[in-house]
C-alpha cells in the first residue's frame, strides 16, 4: 500500500511539462511580443517622463513622434527591449516551472494557490534583479532621448547607453529603480501566473499535462485577461522605476532619493493621478503583449504535451 502514493505522486511528476520546455516557449514569445508593441512601451516611456504637458493623451504622443522624429522613433530601443523581453521571459518561464516543482505538494504533486502565487513572485522578484532592472535603465534613457541624429544624441546605442552609464554612474547605475522594479514585477507575475492557470481552468477546461490542445485565440483570450490586473496595481511601482532610471547620478544631484522619497515627491508636486501616468499605454501594451505572449508558449509546450503527454490522465 506504501507503494501507490510513491506510484501516483512519480505520475503526476511525469506529467509536468519541464522547465526547460516553458523557458523556450518564454523566449519565442518574447520575441514576438516585443516586435509587435514596442511603440507603445515608447509612447508610455515618454508620457511618465512628460512633466510639462507636451503631450496631450496617447494619440497626440504618438502622432508628435512621428511628425518631429520620424516612424521609426517608434522602434527606438528595440534592441535592448527585444532582448531584455526574450531573456525576461526566459527566467521567468523558466524560473517560475522550477519554483512550482520544488513548492508543489510531494505527495499528490498539485499546487495549491498560495505556492501558485509564490512561484510566481519569486520569478518575478528574479527576473527584476537579473535582467529586467538593467535593461529597463538602457531603454529609458534611449527613450527619452529626442531627435534621430546621432550627432546630437548623448546615447548612441545600447551598448554606448550602458558603458557611458557605467563609466559616469558607476556600475550601480545600471541597477537605478531596482526597489520599485522587484516590487512591480514580483506582483505582477503572483497575479499573471495565478490568473493565466486559473482562466485556462474556467474558460477551456485546460489543466497542465493533460494533453489538451488550446488554441492560439483561446491562449490568447487567457493571456490578455491575465495581463489586465497587474497595470492597475503597480501603477505607482512602473512610474517611480521609470523616473529613477532616466535620472542621471552625473552631475548635479540627483532628484528622487528613492523608491518612498520618490513617491512622496511625485505625489506632492503632481497629484495621486501622476502615479498612474502611463496607465493607459501600459493596458494597451501588457495585457495584448501577454495575449501574444501565451498564444506562442502555448503551442509550445502544446506541442510537448501532444508528443509526450497525451496519454496522461487528467
Amino acid at each position: 500500500m506504501a507503494s501507490e502514493p510513491r506510484a501516483s505522486s512519480d505520475a503526476n511528476r511525469k506529467r509536468m511539462i519541464p522547465a526547460y520546455v516553458k523557458a523556450i516557449s518564454g523566449s519565442l514569445g518574447g520575441t514576438v511580443e516585443a516586435c509587435c508593441l514596442q511603440p507603445i512601451d515608447v509612447i508610455k516611456t515618454r508620457l511618465q517622463l512628460d512633466r510639462s504637458g507636451a503631450y496631450k493623451g496617447i494619440v497626440h504622443c504618438g502622432t508628435t513622434i512621428v511628425k518631429t522624429e520620424g516612424v521609426r522613433a517608434l522602434w527606438k530601443g528595440l534592441t535592448p527591449f527585444a532582448t531584455h523581453l526574450t531573456l525576461k521571459y526566459t527566467l521567468r518561464m523558466g524560473s517560475n516551472a522550477m519554483f512550482q516543482s520544488a513548492f508543489k505538494d510531494p505527495e499528490t504533486g498539485k499546487l495549491s494557490n498560495t505556492a501558485r502565487l509564490l512561484s510566481g513572485f519569486g520569478a518575478g522578484v528574479l527576473e527584476a534583479l537579473v535582467i529586467v532592472t538593467p535593461f529597463e535603465v538602457v531603454k529609458i534613457r534611449l527613450q527619452q532621448q529626442r531627435g534621430l541624429s546621432p550627432e546630437h544624441l548623448k546615447y548612441k546605442g545600447p551598448i554606448h547607453c550602458a558603458r557611458t552609464i557605467i563609466r559616469e554612474e558607476g556600475l550601480r547605475g545600471l541597477w537605478s529603480g531596482a526597489a520599485p522594479t522587484v516590487m512591480r514585477n514580483g506582483t505582477n507575475q503572483a497575479a499573471m501566473f495565478t490568473a493565466k492557470n486559473t482562466f485556462d481552468v474556467l474558460l477551456w477546461k485546460k489543466h497542465e499535462g493533460d494533453g489538451k490542445d488550446l488554441q492560439p485565440w483561446q491562449s490568447m483570450i487567457s493571456g490578455f485577461l491575465a495581463g489586465t490586473a497587474g497595470p492597475v496595481c503597480t501603477g505607482p511601482f512602473d512610474v517611480v522605476k521609470t523616473r529613477l532610471m532616466a535620472q542621471s547620478r552625473h552631475g548635479g544631484e540627483l532628484k528622487y532619493k528613492g523608491m518612498v522619497h520618490a513617491i512622496q515627491t511625485i505625489f506632492k508636486e503632481e497629484g495621486l493621478l501622476a502615479l498612474w501616468k502611463g496607465l493607459l499605454p501600459r493596458l494597451m501594451r501588457i495585457p495584448p503583449g501577454q495575449a501574444i505572449m501565451w498564444a506562442v508558449a502555448d503551442q509550445v509546450t502544446g506541442f510537448y504535451e501532444r508528443k509526450f503527454l497525451r496519454n496522461a490522465p487528467v
